[in-house]
């Protein structure tokens, strides 16, 4: 059995990988349970998207030891969908879900993940970790599971009418625990915290059992072992249920139904490979590997499309578990396996077991992933890097709180982008040699620095084509320049009108030929030099062909 599993390249330590795979499904138990109750569907139809997520993305992904299941970012942007048109057209949406991030991985689009800056990056993990953490803080709600069923689908739905979400909402609506229940709930889960770091400094047990499985048992047994009166996951719901069966959505095939799901589904698409390219790159540098974007797109919408046809509700990446599972050693990608497959061996098998799990426990497990994925650096360096950085971490840390991960990622990109090409813009100058008694009356300028739509006014400032008498032939050299945008071609031909209304000669050197083939009025002002003229190359998908596990 070993072998076959190192011939298939699913892991090089099977105990280390089957043991953190197992913390792992017990961890995405309540998680998956809670994210089907926001988006209003049966716990179910999230524990089985969590089984198949999981199980595909593992073999098939492009990252090995990244866990995906049932999220709740994804969640939020179903439940509109699903209050309104019922739990079909859910399914039906998650089918265009997965076709939509398939063809992005075929299309080799998740290398643009790439064009993700760090700050964004920072503020990314520090507002995920802020929102697993709020998340938790749900954990110390007197509310009966039935009551908070309802209150969470129901504050789910009005919040998918506002189009947001707040995360940081769970602190002001109330219902905390009194007295004792809320004493034993906050110290089992400082016992849980506390064995998960200790643990590690007995080396003859911690190596045969992770720190996050060995806690979760030694808090169980205990509340099993004492009968203590404190919440566990049967609580929340039960686990209990058959094997998933197949089946395709029932809503009319009509354009009137696309309509309705192709916006949803774009918008789950985009959300999940987000969070899906994001964890990847994050488990990248934390273990000093390399994942590959364009396979993991292709993973994640096969998952998505099974989802689809075997009634549950996606799901992509989940940066808590992930850290789980790189924080108990899983490496391989039979971590992952290992994890979908004890899930759905809970379902069927084991509920009653499962269901006895304190939430302590589980909460514990949970707080300790927050430490661990908040980027304490990022807090230390603040007032060490540009000011202008630091402002993008705090903001998409604030957005991903306050709304979603995708907003999140995409309002610090454009920031960023924009912080760039202001300061790009600055960036130019020319060197003026004028010309020399007794040689013919010309003059360079050697142009430095990016043109671009951002730097094209400060162009047309560094040349005055009627000022130029004392030379007739003026030479523009673009060595040392860049040409970035369409905006910098217009201001090539605008300035090439003005010397030849000026009457003088204007060459351009060193262009390159896709620069000259696309110049209306200076075209036939650029002289060419095959040996000394640039050649500008894009950038490819070729790191995903070549990179490792």
């Amino acid at each position: 059995m070993l072998r076959l599993v190192r011939k298939f390249n699913l892991t090089d330590n099977p105990k280390t990988d089957m043991l953190s795979g197992l913390t792992v499904a017990l961890a995405l138990v309540p998680e998956a349970i809670a994210f089907a109750f926001v988006a209003g569907v049966e716990p179910l139809v999230g524990l089985y998207a969590a089984f198949f997520v999981g199980l595909i993305t593992s073999f098939f992904g492009g990252r090995s030891g990244m866990i995906s299941g049932a999220t709740g970012a994804m969640a939020v942007a179903m439940v509109g969908l699903v209050m309104v048109y019922g739990v079909e057209y859910l399914f039906a949406a998650i089918v265009l879900t997965g076709i939509i991030q398939f063809l992005a991985g075929a299309f080799n689009m998740g290398k643009f993940i790439r064009l993700v800056p760090h700050p964004v990056m920072l503020g990314f993990v520090n507002g995920l970790a802020i929102v697993i953490f709020l998340a938790q803080l749900g954990q110390f709600k007197a509310n009966k599971a039935v009551e908070a069923v309802g209150e969470t689908v129901a504050a789910a739905g009005d919040h998918a009418a506002e189009s947001s979400h707040s995360a940081i909402s769970v602190l002001f609506n109330g219902g905390w625990m009194q007295g004792s229940e809320m004493h034993l709930m906050v110290g089992l889960t400082v016992l849980t915290m506390l064995i998960i770091f200790l643990w590690p400094k007995l080396p003859k047990i911690s190596t045969l059992i992770p720190a996050p499985l060995a806690s979760i048992l030694i808090v169980s047994a205990l509340v099993i072992g004492l009968d203590l009166d404190t919440r566990t996951v049967g609580d929340l719901a039960s686990v209990a249920g058959g094997p998933p069966e197949f089946h395709i959505p029932m809503v009319p095939m009509t354009l009137e139904t696309l309509f309705i799901v192709l916006p949803i589904a774009f918008t789950l698409a985009a959300i999940g490979l987000i969070e899906s390219l994001l964890t990847l790159t994050l488990i990248d540098e934390m273990t000093e590997t390399r994942g590959r974007t364009s396979q993991e797109c292709m993973a994640q919408g096969a998952a998505n499309l099974t989802c689809g046809f075997f009634g549950a509700m996606g799901g992509c990446a989940m940066i808590g578990q992930s850290m789980i599972n790189i924080k108990s050693g899983g490496r391989g990608r039979l971590s992952g396996i290992t994890a979908a497959i004890a899930l759905l061996c809970f379902i069927l098998f084991a509920s009653k077991w499962i269901e006895m799990i304190p939430m302590a426990a589980l909460t514990g497990l949970m707080m300790m992933v927050v430490i661990g994925t908040f980027a304490w650096a990022s807090v230390r360096i603040m007032h060490k890097i540009p000011m202008e950085d630091a402002f993008v971490i705090l903001l998409v840390t604030g957005v991903t709180i306050a709304h979603d991960l995708a907003l999140a990622v995409i309002v610090g990109v454009i920031v960023s982008a924009l912080v760039y090409a202001w300061k790009s813009a600055k960036h130019i100058w020319v060197e003026k040699h004028n010309p020399e008694h007794g040689e013919p009356h010309h003059k360079v300028y050697k142009l430095h620095g990016p043109l671009f739509f951002g730097s094209i006014s400060k162009f047309r400032d560094l040349f005055h084509p009627s000022n130029d008498e004392d030379a007739d032939d003026i030479v523009i050299d673009f060595k040392d320049a860049r040409v970035w945008d369409h905006s910098a071609l217009e201001a090539i031909d605008a300035l090439a009108t003005k010397y030849q209304e000026a009457g003088k000669t204007l060459h351009l050197v060193h262009l390159s030929r896709d620069c000259k083939l696309l110049l209306k009025n200076a075209k036939n002002m650029v002289e060419v030099n095959t040996i000394e003229d640039p050649h500008y190359g894009v950038v490819t998908d070729y790191a995903d062909t070549v990179e490792k596990d």
